[in-house]
């Protein structure tokens, strides 16, 4: 899990991402704010997920937040209390590799006006990298025919 920046009128908001140990976006959350409630909302979301499985280990940046986020949910039993917290700076290149991808579509743009606008923008961006890595069922990663034919169908565009 870590966050990174989205600049929305010239104010910086916070672009929460978890990604599991193959790669895999297993969710993303837009906030104007990064401290502790906004991180165990996250959290909250992507534990709630079908999809998801409760993790054994968690690997974080050294934000502080995180810590506050991970005792509150352990309280609350959302979480196990067995699930081990890492905070490193260098265990976490996985997800900095993958905020690439984002910032690469994000940053030529003009710049967004509203923070739902970028919400929107986000999840198209978001979608689109799930699909190219794979993770729609019957679909492989490297399988560009197969995208674009799940895309075309997806909107209905013929070629």
């Amino acid at each position: 899990m870590d966050e990174t920046y989205i600049e929305i009128r010239g104010a910086w908001k916070y672009l929460y991402r978890a990604v599991d140990s193959e790669g895999n976006t297993l969710d993303f959350m837009l906030s104007a704010k990064r401290y502790g409630k906004a991180a165990a909302r996250f959290f909250r979301k992507v534990l709630a997920a079908k999809h998801t499985q409760t993790p054994r280990v968690i690997t974080v940046d050294k934000n502080a937040a995180y810590l506050v986020a991970m005792d509150e949910l352990k309280q609350e039993k959302t979480l196990k209390a067995e699930t081990e917290l890492r905070q490193s700076k260098y265990l976490n290149n996985r997800i900095e590799r993958d905020h690439r991808n984002v910032k690469r579509i994000v940053k030529p743009m003009m710049g967004f006006q509203s923070f739902n606008t970028v919400r929107r923008t986000l999840r198209g961006i978001e979608a689109m990298a799930m699909i190219r890595k794979g993770q729609v069922k019957g679909i492989s990663r490297g399988d560009s025919v197969s995208q674009a034919a799940f895309i075309n169908e997806t909107f209905g565009v013929t070629a």
